[in-house]
């Protein structure tokens, strides 16, 4: 299967949400999120150690429709829906098409942390995959060290296969671990 042929919907709702592909102009309401966030995002995410340009936000966001259309990755954007106001970030990464196996990661706006909107996200992308991407795996890796992340697949009935010790490298250097969730139909 080509990847390239596949038509499958960029856009979808959940109760509160609307979940979509990213749009020239998102650039704005990205940069607004990460700068509302970055104290939170900072321990988990290297990225977010330095705040993004304006211009950064869109040639991010232009990089990410590219990586889209080309079915390299999937970013999807969170909205509350009928508002346009950005809540977070997630979608379909590390994707293996030959499975099909995709990895779902995110974060949330902080003034929309630990409203359950995550939750709601990670069960509407999955059923996305599984429906329309013949997603054979799903799988979620979160820093051992931050529970409220993933105690989300675990929600969901994710199996925890494992945790990797020293996987990554946190925003100030030091090492942690991983644990990972997986999801398989």
């Amino acid at each position: 299967m080509n990847p390239l042929l596949l038509d499958f919907p960029d856009s979808f709702d959940t109760d509160r949400l609307t979940i979509r592909a990213p749009r020239p102009g998102d650039g704005t309401q990205l940069n607004a999120a990460i700068h509302d966030s970055q104290a939170e995002l900072l321990p988990w995410m290297p990225w977010a150690k330095t705040l993004p340009s304006l211009e950064d936000s869109e040639a991010n966001i232009r990089k990410a429709i590219a990586q889209f259309i080309a079915r390299e990755d999937l970013r999807l954007l969170l909205f509350l829906k009928g508002t346009g106001t950005k809540v977070g970030s997630s979608g379909l990464h590390r994707i293996d098409w030959t499975v099909p196996r995709f990895e779902i990661d995110y974060w949330v706006r902080t003034p929309f942390a630990a409203r359950g909107y995550i939750t709601e996200t990670v069960a509407a992308i999955t059923e996305f995959a599984r429906t329309h991407l013949g997603a054979r795996r799903i799988e979620v890796r979160a820093a051992e060290k931050n529970p409220r992340s993933w105690r989300i697949p675990e929600k969901l009935g994710f199996l925890h296969e494992g945790t990797l010790a020293n996987w990554q490298r946190d925003s100030e250097g030091g090492l942690h671990d991983q644990r990972v969730y997986a999801k398989t139909f």
